[in-house]
C-alpha cells in the first residue's frame, strides 16, 4: 500500500498530450502525481479520495493572457479563475505589468487600459508593494498564498517608463540613448534570470494612459522605435522567450516587422511570438483567412514560430454608457473618455460640433476599426426607460427619427452609466471559430480575466469550448476531439511557454482539473454579476458550477462542488511562481512508478 495524499479513483483521465483518454486512478503525494494505475489504487489512513466516476480528470487549464496583477495582491487566491478548473494563470500583457515603475505611474498605465479603477490599483500597490525589480518581485510571488500558479511577463510600458521616465517614455521626439537602451536589455535579461517568460509589448495606439499628467497618451512602449525594438528582441531570441504584443490597426500596419522579427531566416535563433488577435472580426469578416493561413504558412516556409493568440468564444462586450475601450480607436470616442468628470462630460455629448464629427468618424468605412460601428447590433439590456430594453440602439434612433449616433448619445446624456448595452466584435460565425480552434497557428488565450470587470468574462472560456467540442460530436459533426482540445488548452501552451504545468503523468506536478461532462451545457454561456468590494464595483463573472467539480493545485484541492477550500489566499496557498525554462516538480522516486 503507497501512502497517498490524495487518490483520483475511476475518471477518464486525459494526460494533456493529445492522447485519447482511459480510465485511471491517480495516486497523488507531496503535490506530485506519482501513481497512474489502470487498476484500484488503495488508500491510506489520512489518503483523501475523491470519486470522479464519469468525469473528466486533466490538466488544469492555462490561462496565459490575464491582467491579474493588481486583483492577486488583494485576493489572491483568485477565485474566479480557480472556479473554472483552471491552475496557472499569467500576468504582465499587454506591455503592462507593476515591477519597475512607480506606483503612480503603473497606476496610470494600468488602469484605463484594463478598465480598472486607478484608485484602487494606487491604493493596492501602495499597501501591498515590497519589490522594486523582478528579482524581488519573484520573491514576493513565492511568499504569497497564491490559490493558482502564477507565471509572467515584464512588461515594456513598464520598463520603458523605469528607465526613461514617463514623461519622455510618452514623448514622439524621445531617442533614448544607448546607454539607456543597455539598461533596458540589463533589466529585461534579469527578469529572464529570474523566470519571466519573456517582454510583452503593444503598439496598438488605442490604449491609453490614465491620471492627470499624461491621461490619453498612448501607452509607453507605442512610441518605441526600431532601434529599442530590436534591442530587446535580440535579449529574447538569445534566451528563447516570448514576445507577446498587438499590431498596430491604422494606416500604417506593422504586422511584417513582427513576421520577420519571428523569423529564423539566414540563421538567427527564432523569437517565438504571440500576437492578440480579433481572428474573425466583424469590422473585416474576409479577414479570417489570412488569421487561418498566415501562421501556418511562415512557421513552415519563413521559419517562424509565431501564434495568434485567440479567444475561441464570441467576443461580446458589455458597456456602461460610454464606458467601453473600443471608443478609444477613434477620435470623438476618445475625446469623451478623456474627460472624467460627468458634467464636462454630458457638456461635450449635447455640444453639436462634437456629434457632427462623431457621426461622420462612425460613418467612415474606409477608416480602421476593431468595432464594427453598427449601433443596430448593439443591444439595450439595462436603462432605467424599460421601453427601450432589449431593442438596439439603432431601433431606437429610427423610432425617434434620428440618426443612430445622436439616439446614443442622447441615452448616454439621460442615463449616464445607467444605459447598460452590449455588442459582438468578433468570432460571432460558429463556422469559422471551430476552424480557428483546430488551426495549428493559433492559440488559446486573449480571456484578459481580471481586467475589464464590467465589459465581459472569459473566465471559462475553456469550458466553453470544450461545451462545443462536446455538442459538436454529440451532431456528429466535429472538428476537435476532446484529448485535442484538452491539449489546447493545457500540454501545448505550457511546452510553447515552456513552464511546467499542462501535463498530468507520473512525475508531473499535480494540477488538476476535473470536469462532468454532463456539467458542460448552456450555463456555461450564461453571464452574472458579484459585488467586488476591493475594487468599490460589481464584477461580471461566469457561474456554472455542475461543470467543474474539484479543482487541485500543486496536490491541494482548492475547490470542490462549489465550495473553496477554508483559508485559500489568506492563510495558505497552493500555486508557485512558475519560472521558464525551469521544473518546479521534484521527480519521482523509482520505486514509486
Amino acid at each position: 500500500m503507497d501512502d497517498f495524499d490524495l487518490i483520483i479513483t475511476a475518471g477518464t483521465w486525459f494526460d494533456g498530450t493529445g492522447a485519447p483518454g482511459l480510465t485511471r486512478d491517480l495516486g497523488i503525494r507531496g503535490g506530485i502525481v506519482v501513481k497512474v494505475s489502470a487498476d484500484p489504487l488503495t488508500p491510506g489512513p489520512d489518503t483523501e479520495v475523491i470519486d470522479a466516476a464519469g468525469q473528466w480528470v486533466m490538466p488544469g487549464f492555462l490561462d496565459v493572457h490575464t491582467h491579474y496583477d493588481a486583483e492577486m495582491l488583494v485576493k489572491p487566491e483568485l477565485s474566479e479563475s480557480l472556479r473554472h478548473g483552471v491552475t496557472t494563470v499569467v500576468i504582465g500583457n499587454c506591455s503592462l505589468s507593476t515591477i519597475l515603475a512607480s506606483n503612480d505611474d503603473c497606476a496610470d498605465i494600468f488602469s484605463r487600459v484594463e478598465a480598472v479603477p486607478r484608485e484602487a490599483v494606487h491604493r493596492t500597490l501602495g499597501e501591498r508593494r515590497t519589490w522594486s525589480g523582478p528579482g524581488e518581485y519573484a520573491k514576493a510571488l513565492d511568499e504569497m498564498p497564491l490559490g493558482p500558479n502564477i507565471a509572467a511577463f515584464l512588461g515594456h510600458s513598464d520598463l520603458r517608463t523605469h528607465v526613461l521616465g514617463l514623461d519622455r517614455a510618452v514623448t514622439r521626439d524621445t531617442r533614448p540613448s544607448a546607454a539607456e537602451i543597455e539598461r533596458m536589455q540589463l533589466l529585461l535579461g534579469e527578469a529572464i534570470d529570474e523566470g519571466f517568460l519573456g517582454l510583452s509589448s503593444m503598439s496598438n495606439k488605442l490604449d491609453k494612459i490614465d491620471g492627470e499628467v499624461h491621461r490619453s497618451r498612448s501607452l509607453p512602449s507605442t512610441y518605441a522605435r526600431g532601434k529599442e525594438v530590436r534591442a530587446l528582441n535580440r535579449v529574447l531570441r538569445r534566451n528563447r522567450r516570448v514576445l507577446q504584443s498587438a499590431p498596430t490597426i491604422d494606416l500604417r500596419p506593422n504586422i511584417y516587422k513582427y513576421f520577420w522579427a519571428s523569423s529564423g531566416l539566414f540563421g538567427r535563433p527564432k523569437l517565438r511570438t504571440s500576437l492578440l488577435s480579433a481572428a474573425d472580426s466583424k469590422a473585416y469578416p474576409p479577414l479570417v483567412y489570412f488569421m487561418l493561413w498566415a501562421a501556418p504558412l511562415l512557421n513552415r516556409f519563413a521559419r517562424t514560430d509565431f501564434r495568434w493568440q485567440h479567444l475561441p468564444v464570441p467576443f461580446t462586450v458589455y458597456a456602461d454608457g460610454i464606458d467601453l475601450v473600443v471608443f478609444e480607436e477613434f477620435g470623438a470616442g476618445a475625446a469623451a473618455l478623456h474627460l472624467k468628470d460627468q458634467v464636462e462630460r454630458n457638456e461635450l455629448l449635447r455640444d453639436e460640433g462634437y456629434r457632427r464629427r462623431f457621426r461622420r468618424e462612425y460613418d467612415d468605412k474606409f477608416s480602421p476599426r476593431i468595432w464594427h460601428r453598427d449601433f443596430f447590433d448593439a443591444e439595450i439590456i439595462g436603462c432605467p426607460d424599460a421601453t427601450v430594453i432589449g431593442k438596439t440602439i439603432g431601433q431606437v434612433g429610427k423610432e425617434r427619427g434620428v440618426h443612430p449616433v445622436d439616439a446614443y448619445l442622447d441615452l448616454v446624456v439621460e442615463y449616464g452609466p445607467k444605459l447598460r448595452w452590449r455588442t459582438t466584435i468578433a468570432n460571432d460565425r460558429p463556422k469559422y471559430l471551430d476552424k480557428l480552434a483546430a488551426n495549428d497557428g493559433v492559440q488559446m488565450g486573449f480571456g484578459d480575466a481580471g481586467a475589464h470587470l464590467r465589459n465581459m468574462a472569459f473566465y471559462n472560456y475553456h469550458l466553453r469550448l470544450l461545451e462545443r467540442v462536446l455538442r459538436a460530436q454529440d451532431g456528429r459533426k466535429p472538428f476537435l476531439s476532446v484529448e485535442r482540445a484538452v491539449h489546447r488548452l493545457t500540454g501545448e501552451l505550457a511546452r510553447w511557454y515552456r513552464i511546467d504545468a499542462g501535463l498530468l503523468r507520473e512525475g508531473d506536478r499535480a494540477d488538476i482539473a476535473i470536469v462532468d461532462p454532463a456539467g458542460l451545457d448552456s450555463a456555461v454561456h450564461g453571464l452574472h454579476e458579484t459585488a467586488m468590494p476591493e475594487f468599490g464595483l460589481d464584477r461580471m463573472v461566469n457561474r456554472n458550477d455542475r461543470a467543474v467539480t474539484a479543482t487541485i493545485v500543486n496536490g491541494k484541492p482548492v475547490y470542490r462542488a462549489g465550495t473553496f477550500a477554508d483559508g485559500l489566499g489568506t492563510a495558505w496557498g497552493a500555486g508557485q511562481f512558475l519560472r521558464a525554462g525551469h521544473p518546479s516538480a521534484r521527480p519521482v522516486p523509482a520505486a514509486s512508478r
